[in-house]
């Protein structure tokens, strides 16, 4: 499998990473929140918050690329996660998909490698008040109104 780690460059002269596209993994715990990942600075929108995630390999799914972007970058264990939905960007040249899961047990998380500052469980109604990432910023209130919609 080829790793889909590059730039693409769209028609506009904007820049995302993942030739193949990108996914990340929004894990919520009823108990802890959501996980969040505080970015390295030197990363693409560094020092802002977003999701564990990356580039997807050729051939891979959005949930296998999110879920193995989250066990590298975080230590999330595959198998303690329950996906719920997805939620797609696609600029037709390139795409983000958030998948979003529920967490099946509680684990430990812990930055698995340097593209990270912090990982921390966020309360839901607290996610907007951190700096956050562009593409999650502007992302969140949907997904936030989906998550919640599943509680009711």
């Amino acid at each position: 499998m080829n790793s889909g780690d590059a730039w693409v460059e769209g028609p506009d002269g904007r820049r995302f990473w993942g030739r193949y596209g990108a996914a990340g993994l929004l894990v919520h715990d009823v108990r802890r929140g959501v996980l969040l990942q505080h970015r390295a600075d030197w990363s693409h929108f560094g020092n802002t918050w977003g999701l564990p995630g990356g580039a997807r390999h050729e051939g891979e799914s959005a949930v296998e690329g999110a879920l193995r972007e989250a066990l590298e970058e975080a230590a999330v264990p595959p198998d303690a996660v329950n996906v719920l939905f997805e939620s797609v960007l696609d600029l037709g040249y390139w795409s983000y998909t958030t998948v979003v899961a529920e967490a099946l047990r509680p684990f430990d998380v812990h930055m698995a490698d340097v593209e990270s500052i912090e990982l921390r469980w966020v309360a839901i109604e607290r996610v907007s008040e951190l700096p956050l990432h562009p593409g999650f910023n502007e992302s969140w209130p949907a997904l936030r109104a989906r998550l919640m919609g599943l509680s009711d």
